[in-house]
């Protein structure tokens, strides 16, 4: 999966083509990025965010992208990969990355979509809600308006994400049944992860870990059928600098 993200978001950049990444982290998609011969940058908003990230990403700290401060027309392309929906500007960030693309240069935006078929069956319930972080929600008819009303020609949207959408399934139905924890698989899956201990009582995890197992296939059939029509849970859009 990771493979074919990195592909993605590669293709048809020539060797040395700068990237950057709005809202890096520790620069995963970065590293690899470099390992095809790009030139790698980050801003994130927090330097311990960003702590141990690859040496050859170039990491700028600001709480905006405009205070990252980077000349006009510097950057190919731009990803803003699930970060759009946390920033309390989502159109300043977008009018700032088209000032930092070059003439036709490319952004890559990936946002949960709020007019999907997963979206409006699960509705309160909705594992990509994630209240209180998402600011904004956005329906890909938003989006698309968005990034035309900020000087961008909408090339293509995505709808297929493995990492993302069956998951959602399983984690909005269980959403859905009041006698668990909200998001409560993300978290036991999460600590689980880390090391951390076990979360919750027995009972509880047996529900959820059965829930995972029974899930899994209904969940990817589901993902396959909204990929279809053109619905999915996540979306991925990718856009032109658009110039008189």
């Amino acid at each position: 999966v990771g493979e074919r993200h990195i592909s993605f978001l590669s293709r048809g950049l020539a060797r040395g083509a700068r990237v950057l990444d709005v809202g890096c982290g520790r620069g995963v998609l970065l590293g690899a990025l470099a390992d095809r011969g790009l030139e790698v940058h980050g801003v994130e908003i927090s330097a311990e965010a960003a702590r141990g990230a690859d040496p050859r990403a170039h990491i700028r700290i600001a709480p905006r992208l405009v205070e990252a401060a980077y000349p006009a027309g510097f950057f190919d392309e731009v990803v803003i990969w699930h970060v759009l929906e946390h920033l309390d500007d989502p159109r300043g960030t977008i009018e700032e990355v088209r000032r930092i693309l070059t003439p036709g240069g490319r952004l890559i935006v990936a946002v949960p979509n709020f007019s999907s078929l997963q979206a409006r069956w699960s509705d309160a319930a909705w594992f990509h809600l994630d209240l209180p972080r998402h600011l904004y929600q956005f329906p890909l008819a938003a989006l698309r308006r968005l990034l035309e009303g900020c000087g961008f020609d909408v090339e293509s949207d995505h709808h297929f994400s493995l990492r993302q959408n069956p998951f959602g399934w399983i984690q909005s139905a269980l959403n859905r049944l009041t006698f668990l924890p909200r998001n409560g698989l993300y978290v036991l899956l999460h600590r689980r992860a880390t090391g951390e201990g076990a979360p919750y009582d027995r009972r509880t995890r047996l529900w959820l870990w059965l829930a995972l197992g029974v899930g899994a296939p209904v969940a990817a059939l589901l993902t396959l059928l909204e990929t279809l029509l053109r619905s999915g849970a996540t979306v991925h859009v990718v856009a032109r600098r658009r110039d008189a």
